[in-house]
């Protein structure tokens, strides 16, 4: 038995090493000449209840262009002709800061729950974008906690019980913050949702902790990545918003996770702006506070 079972074990090892040596002599340096993309103009923009419109225009970089401070004011539109209307009343939008030029907002407009707001922004260059949103009408939580995960005796994550409307479409974004230690209002990957699987129904939900982009922080890069922690006060913001806000944060969330992976699915950005790419978003959102024990 042994020698038959050698005999079939070192022809197997010889063809793999056959096999490796062919493949290695077929190896070839391949370059790959990517088109340039059409450059699109990209908007996000906001209006809650109580607050003004706020508005972000830029242009799309190159693929393989250089990221940093300096270069992305260079994407940036500083002299564009934004308006927003409610139907009865329009106003101009202007940027204050002249440093940043893609941020344009005004103070003669606030956001009110149930109203339609129309965006129009007009470039020197001639091309028009818009966009059309609205203010849903917000949904309370029940109630909020915080549970330690299962052997742990500090981390764990943050809770909500809530009772969706019997009205179908609603959808949601859970933002938190931890007082003392986060600088605004985190949205975690996984923080949108919509009803149309518990349209109606009363249930518990479990949140992770959010973090910035390419954060260099040690609590997100460590094993408390993505937990809250005994000791924490979380502030929690929770938004009711439109059917395109979900879409649009759905597929945001989507390429972010298949970022870097090659086996993952290519998804586009579900755009609800005319014109160009990027999101118009009426919102509106109840706060609660979880003081981690």
């Amino acid at each position: 038995m042994r020698n038959r079972h050698n005999s079939l074990y070192i022809p197997l090892v010889f063809c793999l090493l056959v096999l490796s040596t062919i493949l290695s002599g077929c190896e070839k340096d391949i370059t790959v000449d990517l088109p340039e993309a059409e450059e699109q103009i990209v908007v996000e923009g906001y209006i809650t209840p109580g607050a003004p419109p706020i508005v972000f225009i830029s242009r799309t970089a190159p693929f393989f262009a250089p990221v940093d401070s300096q270069t992305l004011l260079q994407y940036t539109i500083k002299d564009a002709l934004v308006t927003v209307s409610d139907g009865s009343q329009t106003d101009t939008l202007v940027a204050p800061f002249a440093s940043a030029g893609y941020l344009y907002t005004t103070s003669n407009m606030t956001g009110e729950v149930g109203k339609t707001y129309s965006l129009q922004i007009k470039l020197p260059d001639g091309r028009e974008l818009s966009s059309v949103t609205s203010i849903p009408v917000p949904v309370s939580l029940d109630s909020v906690w915080f549970r330690l995960i299962p052997e742990n005796d500090s981390l764990g994550w943050a809770w909500a019980r809530i009772s969706d409307p019997p009205q179908a479409g609603n959808c949601f974004r859970w933002f938190a913050k931890r007082l003392g230690k986060d600088n605004d209002y985190l949205a975690p990957l996984g923080s949108v949702s919509d009803d149309r699987f518990y349209n109606g129904l009363s249930f518990d939900f479990a949140a992770t902790r959010g973090s910035l982009p390419n954060s260099t922080a040690p609590d997100d890069n460590n094993e408390e990545a993505g937990l809250f922690k005994s000791g924490d006060t979380i502030a929690v913001r929770f938004c009711s918003i439109t059917q395109d806000a979900f879409r649009f944060w759905r597929s945001a969330e989507s390429q972010v996770t298949s970022n870097g992976n090659p086996f993952g699915a290519p998804a586009s950005l579900k755009s609800n702006i005319t014109g160009g790419i990027g999101i118009w978003e009426g919102y509106s959102f109840v706060l609660d506070t979880i003081y981690a024990q």
